[in-house]
């Protein structure tokens, strides 16, 4: 059996020049955010607890819980809503199409019956209201000629609609069913976002043209504006008030973060600009915001979510991070007895968590160049990119050092460490291999087959080459020499990945074909076969470090766990491990797997034997 116990979240996916727009439920203290096709659910005091949705066939966008907070309704880029239950099971309670292209911003009615919902259309139609049951019409909303950026819900009788958006239009309909009553046209750039006030009486728009303006809820007049002294130096993306309506939080492309008094005439006063953590970079930006309860909660372009206390804003606020993108490789060691799993995602960041804990910090590089391999020990980095270059980076606790780039001459394909001595590594590229010693090419050799795969024995004296025709090269490794010492055939399929055990017995590896197989690295016969219980291409592989299992996690979203000792058939099955597929594995420990995968997500599971 095996258990999740742990969830390290991806980051909210950003994009630049946008907003984005984090919901939350102030009963569960939950917030909500989107990643590619997940939607996820985090609580703000229990950072480790995860809730993932992965159902929309299409990137979500946006969603909310409904005034319940039993409901969920979320949006996608194909127009598409799904409203499902909160609880585990997430159970689907509707899916309509409701616009024809992207949907940016929805909200509920405060009855909870009704969902409106802005973004892209065809034609004249960028909002559209229905009842939440029978996705019915409730209303005609004429007035824009461009992509609606956001809509809101008056939360208070009679009820309103607000939308506004990239024609600098800020719209108010009556209802329901309802009807355009007036347009203002106070902007002079886009209107990125705008929200009621939680007593109805007022709403508030933001803008790229760097002003927020306040209007009264009933009416849609304008009465007041956001004080230009001390005011935003940039576009304003997202805005949100504290729970008594008297505040409003809002976040900019400065990159600061400002709370705002709202008088009774809806004239607003910066009370506090927050001081956000981060290096000053365009990552730094913030495009989101939410003040829910006590918290107020920033994101950055870079997806850093930032937590300060709203009666004590100068009390060191708390920040987490993860990856926005998917993760191609994990490396786990232990570090002053903690455990410490590196991932890293192809867009160049590597993130430190600690098992138990949680995020730990980004690895700040010189180069942020792209990740293709990546491989770890406790004292040094080596990753590969694009650029045929492969570099070694020291470790320094939680600090990179200066890194060492080496030009091997063409794309790495799959890199390994020597376990017992880290200087030696060996890279395969699509046409042979390298090895190297610390920063320096000791031998390339090309082979005369495409290479697809390769690893090195945990002692240095042996090396496997897997070639694109299925077929495992074994060499001795003397030196700077290698010999080829025996063909292995058994695989169906270009080989993916090759992993030796380490107690060094023992070698496994794993095909595009889905099966895998585990060799007695002296007499090079099968130790376990039968290992075809994937549906698609193994992606990666890794051994328990007692050498007793092995993991293989596969392009099928599933991670299988088999005894060495045991028929394949008594195997342990992890399914839907992560949304897209799983692209990184390693033990923590005897009974702990940590993986990774296309969700930008890293999860630990714990093993129970059966007896």
């Amino acid at each position: 059996m095996a258990q999740l116990a742990e969830t390290y979240a991806c980051v909210p996916s950003t994009e630049r020049g946008r907003g984005i727009l984090i919901s939350g439920d102030p009963k569960s203290n939950s917030i909500l955010y989107c990643n590619g096709r997940s939607v996820i659910i985090r609580y703000l005091d229990r950072p480790l607890e995860v809730s993932i949705y992965g159902e929309h066939a299409y990137h979500v966008t946006v969603a909310r819980f409904s005034p319940n907070g039993e409901w969920i309704a979320s949006a996608d880029v194909s127009g598409t809503v799904r409203i499902w239950g909160k609880h585990s099971d997430h159970v689907l309670k509707n899916e309509f199409r409701v616009l024809s292209g992207r949907i940016d911003d929805l909200q509920w009615s405060p009855d909870g019956l009704r969902i409106v919902a802005s973004g892209e259309g065809k034609g004249k139609s960028f909002v559209r209201a229905f009842m939440w049951d029978s996705g019915t019409n409730v209303g005609e909303f004429d007035g824009h000629s461009k992509r609606v950026l956001s809509c809101a819900f008056k939360p208070t009788r009679p009820f309103r609609i607000v939308t506004c958006g990239e024609d600098f239009l800020v719209n108010f309909y009556e209802g329901p069913p309802f009807k355009f009553k007036l347009s203002l046209r106070e902007h002079s750039n886009f209107v990125n976002c705008v929200r009621f006030s939680p007593d109805g009486s007022k709403f508030i728009t933001v803008s790229s043209d760097k002003k927020g303006l306040v209007y009264d809820g009933k009416t849609g007049e304008k009465i007041g504006e956001l004080s230009t002294e001390d005011g935003h130096k940039g576009s304003i993306y997202a805005v949100s008030w504290s729970p008594d309506s008297k505040q409003v939080l809002t976040v900019s492309a400065d990159k600061s973060a400002k709370i705002w008094e709202i008088s009774e005439e809806g004239n607003g006063k910066v009370k506090k600009t927050l001081a956000c953590p981060g290096s000053g970079g365009l990552e730094d930006m913030l495009v989101g915001c939410l003040w829910q309860n006590d918290h107020l909660v920033t994101v950055s372009l870079g997806g850093t979510i930032t937590l300060f206390s709203a009666s004590d804003p100068d009390k060191t606020p708390i920040s987490f991070s993860g990856h926005m993108k998917s993760i191609n490789a994990l490396s786990v060691f232990l570090q002053s007895s903690q455990k410490v799993i590196l991932s890293s995602s192809y867009d160049g960041v590597i993130v430190r968590w600690i098992q138990g804990m949680g995020y730990s910090g980004r690895l700040e590089r010189k180069d942020n160049a792209q990740i293709k391999c990546f491989a770890a020990v406790e004292e040094e980095l080596i990753t590969s990119g694009f650029d045929n270059k492969v570099r070694r980076i020291p470790l320094r606790g939680e600090q990179c050092g200066e890194a060492e780039s080496i030009d091997i001459g063409s794309q790495p394909k799959d890199l390994s460490f020597v376990l017992h001595s880290p200087e030696l590594a060996l890279i395969s590229t699509d046409s042979g291999v390298t090895m190297l010693r610390g920063p320096k090419v000791m031998s390339t050799i090309n082979l005369g087959y495409t290479v697809t795969a390769s690893a090195i024995a945990p002692d240095g004296s042996e090396a496997i080459v897997g070639g694109q025709d299925g077929k495992l090269h074994v060499f001795s490794v003397n030196g700077d020499t290698l010999t080829e010492e025996s063909i292995l055939e058994k695989h169906r399929g270009a080989i993916s990945v090759i992993r030796y055990s380490p107690d060094g017995s023992m070698f496994a590896s794993g095909d595009v074909n889905r099966e895998a197989v585990v060799w007695d690295r002296v007499s090079r016969e099968v130790k376990l076969k039968n290992m075809l219980y994937h549906t698609a291409r193994i992606n990666c592989l890794a051994w328990s470090p007692d050498s007793s299992m092995v993991a293989t996690g596969s392009l099928d979203t599933c991670v299988i766990i088999y005894e060495v000792g045991k028929p394949a058939s008594s195997r342990i099955t992890i399914k839907g491990a992560h949304l897209g597929g799983v692209y990184g594995l390693s033990f923590s420990d005897e009974n702990s797997v940590v993986s990774s995968g296309e969700d930008a997500c890293v999860r630990v599971w714990r093993i129970t034997q059966q007896e």
